[in-house]
């Protein structure tokens, strides 16, 4: 891993790395983000399934970093440039291809990295990684984001059985009395304080699932159409062969479609109907009704 100066006169000097990693530049790394349960790990194992691409998912040196500054957001925002730097050292380590760099990704990873002389493209979908979006722009320029979006409320109804998610809900993991705002519990202010303190799991995970959404429309605003794509979780099951040609365009890579494999599973389109109970839908619909509107869901 080398770090290389760019030419002075430049447009983008003032950005002065290229990252050097198995002895190639990373350009145009990729980067899938969205909610928990929202399907990126699904969408990171077919970038993973691509010619190519060196996808990482949770991997050992970079999942510290993103849930630091996704548990405390202050980190980043008084320190951008730091950020950006801490960021990109983390994907330095996490990116070198080597005999044990597999067991350096979570078990959601589930397929073998890519040969180290077949790599062209590098990417990751770590958890939380939404959180640290602007950085990872600060970090790498020519970055591309992929959103992903799905209903909130079968968002929900995953969550609450997945113990990862549920863990950010513990006593002391989070200190938000630290925070003006917290992102990643979706508490934008004081309403959302008392809301907050307020709910059940369920309406946590809603104010989760809402937070994300307020993030995702917050990049949109900020970023180009050559730098941001969202895709809508339902229409990547339902059209697999279109979301990767959609993707391959975005990417300027062959990207494989999705294999989903989710009937009966918290992953499969309105399982919140079998898995929440009336009080819990009651609670999402009060906390998230707006935002599940917004983006095509609900009544």
């Amino acid at each position: 891993m080398t770090t290389i100066p760019r030419p002075v006169g430049r447009p983008d000097a003032a950005r002065p790395h290229i990252l050097v990693v198995n002895g190639r530049k990373v350009r145009n790394p990729v980067f899938v983000i969205g909610a928990p349960l929202a399907g990126t790990e699904m969408l990171a194992r077919a970038f993973k399934r691509s010619p190519g691409f060196h996808m990482t998912l949770g991997q050992r040196w970079v999942l510290p970093v993103v849930q630091a500054f996704a548990r405390t957001p202050s980190l980043a925002r008084g320190h951008p440039e730091a950020a950006a730097t801490v960021l990109r050292d983390a994907f330095a380590q996490g990116w070198q291809v080597g005999p044990d760099c597999c067991l350096g990704c979570t078990a959601a990873c589930n397929w073998p990295c890519v040969a180290e002389q077949g790599i062209t493209r590098y990417g990751d979908a770590s958890p939380e990684l939404l959180y640290c979006a602007d950085s990872l722009v600060d970090a790498f320029p020519d970055a591309r984001l992929v959103q992903i979006v799905r209903d909130g409320r079968d968002v929900v109804a995953g969550m609450l059985t997945d113990p990862p998610a549920l863990a950010w809900f513990r006593p002391g993991f989070v200190n938000l009395d630290a925070e003006v705002t917290h992102p990643l519990l979706g508490v934008d202010s004081a309403p959302d304080r008392h809301l907050w303190a307020e709910s059940t799991v369920a309406g946590k995970c809603a104010m989760r699932w809402r937070g994300t959404i307020r993030l995702m429309a917050r990049l949109r605003t900020r970023l180009s159409a050559e730098q941001l794509v969202t895709l809508r979780y339902e229409e990547m099951l339902r059209q697999p062969a279109a979301a990767a040609a959609a993707l391959s365009a975005f990417t300027g890579a062959e990207i494989r479609p999705v294999e989903p494999q989710v009937s009966g599973t918290p992953l499969e389109p309105g399982a919140w109907r079998r898995l929440l109970a009336p009080p819990q839908a009651a609670e999402v619909e009060n906390v998230a009704g707006e935002e599940l509107r917004r983006v095509g869901y609900g009544s």
